[in-house]
């Protein structure tokens, strides 16, 4: 067990009392069935997962959601893959997340947005309500219903969330990704759930550039025979987009038109069932065609209530910002905060133009209380030295998340240090798979260096061996061993489930297998060491990829790295990648100092057989680093869906002789 030095922050008194999950555990003692205050968290937890049906069903009432819960709680709850939840149920996803603006429409700001230094704006609520009517008023006129597929390839900007609001009022199913995708990408996605309307803008700004993407959005317009309307958002002030759509016979409408003309606040809400399909997701797409993910009404919304309030503590008072895009399931789990009463805080472009501390200078600017991001942004403030601590006020922030990738326990050190020492540092894991978190924060629980605080309420997680047992405080691999209720409905055009059933259930049975290697600690804390598949295995021991970025990338000479295990003389040995500081060369002397620290801090096995100098490492459009495709290359093997990539071309780099 961890000693208490590694205890890097505490709730006080105060937050203990009033924090949300604190309230619900005394609804759950004043119910007189259930005592649980006294057992804490931890009893808590036990009981979510014992009880599961009780579990969600009094958070249902705890949140007050809007709609009929039924008396059905739970059907074939014994069988993860054919379990039903709240089958009884009817509800509407925008109804919750607009009932602020519905029961008082008032001036205060319901949506933040900012991009880089070249355009701010804001929202009000009574303002999100009077542009969601118009719009969905609008859809109605084009005949969207219940289960049609709306379809955005737009920024994280507020027309994003209001078409998405507006969408969903109807029943319809909402996908999106963002603007930086290649015209390719997003047809392989949009051409699978085939949308009927395409909201879309004519570019968007990075790092203080101007990017017009009017090309691509014609080149998909014309692909997708199933879009019948363009709606676009003049976005740069750019003419003649949509022209395309009007040669293919699609009709095309102005954004500012249609918000304008229907300027009607009475909103209608088609009631839908509690697993009914809300969002569709893609995974990334970098080993085959992405699957199509989608996700439940009621699902969704559950779990992101309870992610937003129990485990982050959101109030109606509080600012919610995540630097996401649209094509990232944090931007979904980011704009259900609106069902909690809180204003949600957009930013769209880089996080460094026109400086380091453009996002802390939005924190401070409009006082935000949770700030998301990425494990890599946090390491790369680190790189840069910034000090966000010594150069900001940042006084109402009281919750940073953090994930996409394994936040190092350097990484806890910074965050205290540079940024903020009064915060509950929340390294949160969970994915698109589930459009929510396993793995989460907790305003109750002490942060522990390097790890997540606590495993989620109502999510049985283990950890298991190869056999199937399970372990503490062993690696091993994330399972979920019973139901919960943001599974996902099904794989869009998935016969028989059976995409669904080998993504998540061939390994272990009635199990749901997530893919990553993990540790589970006997304070209730976990460690995360990375993705399963990317695990390397010199001499048949198993090592997680995040053991060694840790220790490299520590390294004042090393940006980043990517590691990956190459098949040789009827073995695996390690191949590490290295990113250096500009103006910097890999020589023996830098190569035997990364040596030596990873022998130092891991173990012989980890040190790698060859170290190579690249100029870049491949990502994903949300950023995540690729070692499969990094693997398939260093064996000479093609990579599937190159456009997948942010940039495909880093993965030359690697095409060379690793000999």
């Amino acid at each position: 067990m961890n000693n208490n030095h590694d205890i890097l922050w505490k709730p006080d008194r105060e937050l203990l009392g009033n924090a949300e999950i604190s309230t619900f555990m005394k609804m759950l003692d004043a119910s007189g069935k259930h005592h649980i205050s006294e057992k804490g968290y931890f009893g808590l937890y036990d009981w979510s997962i014992e009880k599961p049906h009780k579990f969600w069903s009094y958070y249902w009432d705890f949140a007050g959601i809007v709609g009929e819960k039924g008396q059905l709680v739970l059907e074939n709850g014994d069988d993860i893959e054919k379990a039903v939840w709240f089958p009884q149920a009817s509800l509407n996803y925008a109804e919750n997340l607009l009932q602020k603006a519905l029961n008082a429409p008032s001036d205060e700001t319901a949506i933040y947005f900012k991009a880089e230094d070249k355009k701010s704006s804001s929202l009000s609520f009574r303002q999100l309500l009077q542009q969601v009517s118009a719009l969905a008023s609008w859809l109605k006129s084009q005949n969207i219903k219940k289960g049609d597929r709306v379809a955005a390839y737009m920024g994280n900007i507020p027309e994003t969330v209001v078409a998405m609001l507006a969408a969903t009022s109807l029943g319809a199913i909402w996908t999106s990704t963002s603007p930086d995708f290649g015209a390719q990408s997003v047809i392989e996605r949009f051409g699978q759930t085939k949308p009927k309307i395409l909201f879309t803008q004519d570019g968007y700004y990075y790092n203080g550039k101007e990017i017009d993407i009017r090309d691509k959005v014609d080149e998909i317009t014309a692909a997708i025979d199933s879009i019948e309307a363009v709606v676009s958002v003049s976005f740069l002030g750019l003419q003649d987009i949509g022209l395309q759509a009007q040669k293919a016979h699609k009709r095309h409408f102005k954004w500012s038109q249609l918000i304008t003309k229907n300027n009607s606040e009475k909103l209608d809400f088609t009631p839908c069932g509690f697993n009914d399909p809300l969002f569709i997701l893609y995974s990334s797409g970098t080993t085959g065609q992405p699957k199509c993910i989608t996700h439940k009404v009621g699902g969704t919304l559950i779990q992101h209530r309870k992610e937003h309030q129990l485990h982050s503590n959101i109030k109606p008072s509080d600012k919610v910002f995540y630097f996401t895009t649209c094509g990232w399931m944090m931007w979904n789990w980011l704009v259900s905060a609106l069902a909690s009463g809180a204003t949600l805080v957009l930013y769209d472009g880089s996080p460094f133009y026109p400086s380091g501390n453009v996002l802390w200078d939005y924190a401070d600017e409009v006082g935000i209380s949770l700030f998301g991001t990425s494990a890599k942004y946090i390491d790369a403030l680190k790189k840069h030295q910034l000090a966000p601590k010594q150069t900001h006020r940042l006084q109402p922030l009281r919750t940073i998340c953090s994930t996409g990738s394994v936040l190092a326990p350097e990484s806890f050190d910074y965050v205290y240090e540079s940024i903020k020492e009064d915060v509950c540092l929340a390294s949160i894991s969970g994915g698109t798979d589930i459009i929510s978190c396993f793995v989460l924060g907790n305003p109750v629980l002490p942060v522990r260096r390097g790890q997540s605080q606590c495993r989620g309420l109502g999510m049985a997680v283990e950890v298991f061996d190869d056999n199937g047992k399970s372990l503490l405080n062993q690696k091993g691999e994330l399972v979920c061993s019973k139901t919960f209720p943001s599974q996902p409905a099904f794989f869009w055009d998935d016969k028989d489930n059976k995409k669904y059933h080998q993504a998540y259930f061939s390994r272990y049975p009635n199990c749901w297998h997530h893919g990553d290697y993990v540790k589970l600690k006997p304070e209730g804390g976990m460690i995360i060491y990375g993705r399963s598949d990317a695990t390397l295995n010199p001499g048949g021991v198993r090592i997680g990829t995040a053991e060694i970025y840790r220790h490299v990338e520590q390294l004042d000479e090393v940006l980043e790295s990517i590691v990956v295990g190459q098949d040789w003389e009827n073995d695996v040995r390690v191949i590490l990648f290295v990113v250096l500081q500009q103006g910097l060369s890999l020589n023996n002397e830098l190569s035997n100092k990364i040596r030596e620290t990873i022998r130092r801090e891991c173990t012989p096995r980890h040190v790698p057989a060859k170290i190579i100098q690249v100029a870049e490492i491949p990502r994903t459009k949300s950023g995540k680093i690729v070692e499969l495709a990094v693997r398939e290359v260093i064996h000479g093997r093609p990579v599937k869906n190159l456009h997948a990539l942010a940039n495909p071309d880093a993965l030359d780099y690697f095409r060379v002789d690793v000999d």
